[in-house]
């Protein structure tokens, strides 16, 4: 049911880019010793992305303010997509954070430039075995005398491999707690597997303190998991929902409506674009019977019935047999 473009950049600027997840999230996982100078309350987020677009479909980005030892800083967040680590990163990070000081010294012209301390999430399956030192990828680093190395550029990122940490090592608060687990989890094959963890994270929206930002969250979640996980049944989903809470099963219909009609609006607008280049009728004509079959196949997957579905769609039972099948 993938309707969002890029769900995980959507979730994680959704989820991250929230100031308070950030700062929760700085709190217990920021090295102590680096943690002990960050002043957490002066982080204010940053509206900018550094990515190269082609990079854009396994890449995230998100960059704080915040003043490091009384001065002015900035934390660096990148997250990756792919379900496996990318080799190289040192040197992409490197390239973002001169972009970062170039935009810095466009806007404002300091005499010195800022502190960035960069971060990456990962949460693929594969452990992450890329270096974190941008000399663990120049060719015999190790061998060469400090006569050559004083002259290359060096430095190391934080790595939060979200793949490696149990449910007993992660920390913070209940929300916080979701969503890492959300991302760990999200690339696991087995479908009842993951139907168990779904159950378990929902049980854990039942606990969050603050219940407004917890149903935010919620939304955020069910839409993020439908849209990337591609063996999921609405039905069933619904069902797992409704065992917790029959409020949260009804939110998450609502959800999927939503998201039903939200992909109705672009076939209907892909329809259109395709209609300006191949014949205005033509394109359209394409673009709705192809919204038509997505939002049968979607009714279906709620459970509704087929002559219900029909109605709905205009599509033949025949037509709705051959999606069945």
């Amino acid at each position: 049911m993938s309707l969002i473009h890029n769900p995980h950049d959507k979730f994680f600027k959704e989820t991250f880019g929230d100031v308070g997840m950030a700062r929760s999230f700085l709190k217990n996982y920021l090295p102590q010793e680096i943690l002990a100078l960050v002043d957490l309350e002066t982080i204010l987020p940053q509206k900018d992305s550094y990515i190269d677009q082609e990079l854009q479909e396994s890449f995230s980005d998100l960059l704080f303010q915040v003043k490091i030892h009384k001065n002015e800083g900035y934390l660096y967040f990148l997250f990756e997509h792919k379900s496996y680590p990318s080799q190289g990163i040192a040197l992409q990070l490197l390239k973002y954070m001169v972009r970062i000081w170039e935009s810095k010294l466009k806007e404002s012209k300091p005499d010195k430039l800022p502190l960035i301390i960069p971060m990456v999430v990962y949460h693929g399956q594969e452990k992450w075995n890329s270096s974190l030192k941008l000399s663990g990828i120049i060719d015999n680093y190790e061998q060469l005398p400090n006569a050559v190395t004083q002259y290359i550029p060096e430095y190391e990122y934080i790595l939060y491999d979200l793949s490696t940490y149990t449910d007993q090592e992660m920390v913070g608060n209940m929300l916080l707690l979701i969503i890492l687990r959300t991302m760990r989890d999200i690339f696991i094959k087995d479908t009842e597997a993951f139907h168990n963890i779904l159950h378990e994270l929902l049980i854990s929206f039942e606990r969050v303190e603050d219940q407004e930002k917890g149903m935010q969250f919620f939304e955020t979640l069910i839409r993020y998991i439908l849209s990337t996980r591609q063996d999921l049944e609405l039905e069933r989903i619904y069902e797992i929902a409704k065992e917790v809470s029959l409020e949260r099963g009804e939110v998450m219909m609502t959800i999927a409506e939503k998201l039903i009609m939200e992909g109705m609006e672009k076939g209907l607008k892909k329809g259109r674009e395709e209609g300006l280049e191949k014949g205005r009728e033509e394109g359209l004509e394409k673009g709705r019977e192809e919204t038509k079959l997505e939002v049968a196949r979607n009714l279906l997957g709620l459970g509704i019935e087929m002559d219900k579905v029909a109605k709905a769609t205009g599509l033949s039972e025949e037509e709705i047999r051959k999606l069945m099948n």
